[in-house]
C-alpha cells in the first residue's frame, strides 16, 4: 500500500534535496547510451547518481559513468537542470536535483554495475520510442533540438 503524499520527508530520507548527475552520451558511432535500472520501476533512463561532498558537478558524472557502466567521457556539456519531488517514477520518496549533461565517449564496451539491468545504443529518434522516465524524456527532446538547430555563434 503507498503511504500518502505529505510535505514533509520519510524518517530514512534526507531533510535536503538530493543533488543528482547524469548524461546522455554519444558513442564513436553517433548513438546514444539509454539504460534501464532498477530505480526507475522499469522505465529506461540514462546513467548518473548521487553527487558527493566536495566533488564538482561533471567530476561526479564522470565517476557515475566509471562505477556504473565503465565507461570514460569528455566533452561535457551541461543542458538543464530539471527537479523531481516525489515521483512516482522513482522507486523511494526522494526530492532530487537533477544535473543532466551531453557527453562522448570512445567506447561502447558496457560492464554494468547491479544498478544496470539493460541497455542499448540508440539513435535520438529510436530513444523516443523507449519507455524513458520524464526527465530523461526532457532530455532526448533538448538533445534532438540541438541537432535539428546549428549552435549560434556569441555575439
Amino acid at each position: 500500500m503507498n503511504e500518502p503524499v505529505t510535505n514533509e520527508p520519510p524518517s530514512s530520507a534526507p531533510q535536503r534535496p538530493l543533488v543528482c548527475v547524469g548524461a546522455l552520451v554519444r558513442g564513436p558511432d553517433d548513438l546514444y547510451l539509454i539504460a534501464r535500472t532498477t530505480k526507475w520501476l522499469g522505465a529506461w533512463g540514462v546513467p548518473g547518481g548521487k553527487v558527493e561532498w566536495g566533488e564538482a558537478l561533471q567530476a561526479a558524472t564522470l565517476r557515475e559513468f566509471r562505477e556504473e557502466v565503465g565507461l570514460t567521457l569528455h566533452s561535457l556539456e551541461y543542458v538543464q537542470t530539471q527537479e523531481a519531488v516525489l515521483s512516482d517514477e522513482f522507486h523511494k520518496p526522494a526530492h532530487m536535483l537533477l544535473i543532466d549533461f551531453l557527453a562522448r565517449t570512445d567506447s561502447t564496451e558496457i560492464t554494468p554495475n547491479e544498478e544496470i539491468a539493460e541497455w542499448a545504443w540508440v539513435t535520438l529518434s529510436q530513444a523516443a520510442g523507449y519507455p524513458l522516465n520524464t526527465y530523461t524524456r526532457t532530455l532526448v527532446e533538448k538533445a534532438r533540438l540541438r541537432e535539428v538547430q546549428p549552435a549560434r555563434e556569441e555575439a
